[in-house]
């Protein structure tokens, strides 16, 4: 787990110095910050609005005695988007946006539950009752 912590806190921001400094010697500057600007700001309008039709969508299934798994996935997906998305980067937004549009986030939805089925059954997640 240490070796993955590493890898990620160290390439990632390589990777996106990397492509800012590209971005800023092929578009300019003030482009390159403009751009990063607006990204943060549609991914904070797209984390707003996805964040409160979730929460609503959250309180329907329970108040109808349902447990909102599915929903729950969601929210944590949209919630590391937004996260992602205050990242300044372009390749941090990338994957950012992917968790909050809809289509992209079924998508990967599919992959994740795959991902936590395999970490249950091999008894790496487990569950507590009280």
């Amino acid at each position: 787990m240490f070796i993955r912590l590493l890898i990620i806190f160290t390439l990632v921001p390589i990777i996106e110095l990397y492509v800012l400094f590209e971005a800023g010697r092929q578009i300019g500057i003030s482009a390159t910050v403009i751009m990063i600007f607006l990204t943060g700001v549609a991914g904070a309008f797209l984390a707003r609005s996805q964040g409160f039709a979730l929460i609503n969508r959250i309180q329907n299934e329970i108040n109808q005695g349902k447990l909102p798994a599915e929903d729950l996935i969601d929210g944590a997906m949209i919630l590391a988007g937004g996260l992602l998305l205050l990242t300044p980067g372009f390749c941090t937004d990338l994957i950012g946006f992917c968790f909050l549009t809809p289509f992209t986030r079924s998508i990967m939805k599919v992959w994740i539950k795959r991902w936590l089925d395999q970490k249950i059954r091999r008894g790496e997640i487990r569950f507590h009752r009280y």
